[in-house]
């Protein structure tokens, strides 16, 4: 099987985003306030925004099945209180289980977090556990930034994010480390906020020692792990400087990196860097690359192109990167395969 670990509902019917910018309104003036049942969207609404868009690309490019969650660019997490954000991540994760309900061979979901900048992070467990338990979902998003490109919670490493880590461990399901919006005009969002939330991911992971509270915690890195492939010499001196274990000890038996890297030169470093065991194929498709490549007449984020064509993979590793991980990493896919006899 292809399967893509990184895809969002980009594509949602319009319905979907007016509803939200009366939410954000309502911010202002509770009069205005929508609620959740004026969204009205049809499961032939939903067929039709997925089946000319995610699902022709995906058996375009020869892909099977997405790990589906909602928009990373709509989360926004700095906006409004943790009322607004728990409404809207109900909303926006309900939209996924349906898609994958009427999909179920092609989509299966990971969860967006009601989260709020200086919320306890415990407030998200309803949430997490509703969509794991009762939609079937196999991941959450984690935004390391809920405040939107400011930084002001703390570290990944902090006791603070423990009550999320408790959940994942119980649960047996991984985190993609995925920050929103910027709402600092220094950082573009797609090309330098979610870049270097990537790489400060790392970053505090490296500082840290969370893994020895938490040993079977499992953060998947997206957008080809940042910088930190490009700089990986950098972290393993800085580990060695922090005294640190070796980084495939300290860090590799636990972070992953996917494949969301739009050229083939970035995926060749990638896959010769970084061990084969700790890549998941991935495209982020339909996200925040789409057109497409005057070098070669593809798109950019056509990103099975590229793992097909490195020398760095023989068969047997392709398979793992496009599949074996993935069920690895996400235990609770592998059994929903499974049982569909996957």
């Amino acid at each position: 099987m292809i399967i893509d670990c990184h895809g969002h509902y980009t594509t949602a019917p319009k319905q979907l985003e007016a509803w939200r910018n009366r939410q954000i309104a309502g911010i202002a003036d509770p009069a205005v306030m929508p609620k959740p049942s004026e969204l009205s969207i049809s499961d032939d609404e939903l067929r039709e925004s997925i089946e000319a868009n995610q699902l022709r690309f995906m058996r375009e490019r020869g892909a099977d099945l997405t790990i589906f969650s909602p928009r990373a660019s709509f989360m926004a997490h700095h906006i409004g209180d943790f009322a607004v954000s728990s409404t809207w991540a109900a909303i926006c994760n309900e939209l996924c289980w349906r898609v994958a309900k009427l999909f179920p061979e092609n989509f299966i979901g990971a969860a967006m977090l009601p989260q709020s900048p200086g919320v306890d992070p415990k407030t998200c467990i309803p949430e997490l556990e509703k969509c794991v338990k009762d939609y079937g979902f196999v991941g959450i998003n984690l935004n390391p930034d809920p405040s939107g490109g400011h930084w002001t919670s703390p570290p990944l490493t902090d006791r603070h994010w423990y009550p999320i880590y408790e959940k994942m461990v119980e649960y047996d399901i991984p985190a993609m480390v995925h920050v929103s919006t910027s709402c600092n005009a220094c950082f573009h969002t797609t090309g330098a906020h979610y870049i270097n939330a990537d790489t400060t991911a790392v970053m505090q992971l490296i500082q840290g020692d969370l893994f020895r509270d938490f040993p079977t915690l499992r953060f998947v890195i997206p957008h080809g792990g940042g910088a930190a492939p490009y700089h990986w010499g950098r972290y393993r001196g800085l580990a060695q400087e922090l005294k640190k274990p070796l980084l495939k000890d300290h860090l590799l038996k636990n972070v992953f990196f996917d494949t969301c890297v739009y050229h083939q030169p970035g995926i060749d470093l990638l896959t010769k860097v970084i061990p084969v065991d700790n890549i998941l194929f991935a495209s982020e498709m339909i996200g925040a690359v789409r057109g497409i490549d005057p070098e070669t007449g593809h798109n950019y984020d056509d990103t099975k192109r590229y793992i097909e064509a490195t020398a760095n993979l023989t068969p047997e590793e392709r398979h793992k990167v496009y599949e074996g991980n993935a069920r690895r990493v996400y235990p609770r896919l592998d059994a929903a395969l499974k049982a569909q006899g996957r």
